[in-house]
């Protein structure tokens, strides 16, 4: 098919590809250092790879959680990754007039969960004519992604990727039914699963959100076998000191073993 996300995937060796990083960028050093790890196990493992960081979380919790740099600093600092280490960046936006000013440093342009539904936002973001990665809100059954597939296609961009990353379940906790990955693929667009934010435990931790990172790996195994295309990670070198998303992120030396065991699981399903 003609979209970037499957094209990705189009080798003769069954493979997924890689979205991963920190939850948001806490410094040039940190981004960088994780950045250049990621790069080096993909390159081994011959894992296509696209490296995130948030440049704003504007989701938070709490209003003194930390945020990110903003989006000039943000920006800067993923484009310099990019140019040294020669990857494809993605990160989210949140409003429609970041999309074009982003677009000229992002490969890949994400729409959060919580703004899934937000067409303005989709539009700005499919105008860049850049691909687009679309998480599925908490809120959302599989099917009703159609609707958000159809506002992208009203708008002339088919490079369109969903990311599953679970549904609410009660309060402070998420479940992920993975009937939903064959679920979107029916409807003609790659899926993503997001393994570190399908174990967040939201608003857990009262004013923070809590996680379950021992999870991670078995939702990962299971949405691979599934049929997932690709997979979203955010790791970090200590998630215990990570600014955002410590307690559901994976820590990055245990990345290569992770990875290398989810090929397996691939070839092994083809």
């Amino acid at each position: 098919m003609n979209n970037f996300f499957f094209n990705l995937i189009d080798k003769p060796e069954p493979v997924f590809f890689l979205i991963a990083g920190p939850c948001v960028i806490e410094n040039h050093e940190t981004t960088y250092l994780i950045a250049k790890h990621l790069k080096k196990v993909t390159d081994r493992l011959n894992i296509p790879f696209i490296f995130k960081a948030s440049f704003d979380k504007a989701n938070r919790t709490s209003i003194q959680s930390f945020r990110g740099p903003g989006f000039d600093k943000g920006l800067h600092i993923l484009n310099s990754i990019k140019k040294d280490l020669k990857i494809p960046v993605i990160s989210d936006i949140h409003l429609p007039d970041q999309a074009q000013q982003a677009a000229k440093v992002l490969d890949i342009i994400q729409i959060p969960a919580f703004l899934c539904r937000q067409t303005d936002l989709i539009l700005a973001a499919c105008d860049t004519g850049k691909p687009v990665n679309i998480k599925k809100g908490q809120f959302l059954s599989p099917l009703e992604c159609n609707n958000i597939l159809n506002k992208a296609k009203e708008f002339g961009n088919t490079n369109i990727c969903i990311t599953e990353r679970g549904s609410s379940f009660g309060y402070n906790n998420l479940v992920v039914d993975f009937r939903s990955i064959p679920i979107i693929k029916s409807l003609g667009a790659p899926v993503v699963f997001d393994a570190t934010h399908s174990v967040q435990l939201p608003g857990g931790a009262g004013n923070s959100s809590a996680g379950e990172r021992q999870f991670v790996p078995t939702l990962s195994k299971a949405a691979i076998a599934a049929g997932a295309d690709g997979l979203f990670i955010e790791t970090h070198p200590e998630p215990e000191k990570a600014l955002c998303d410590g307690p559901n992120s994976l820590a990055l030396n245990d990345m290569e073993n992770f990875l290398s065991t989810l090929l397996a699981i691939k070839k092994a399903v083809g």
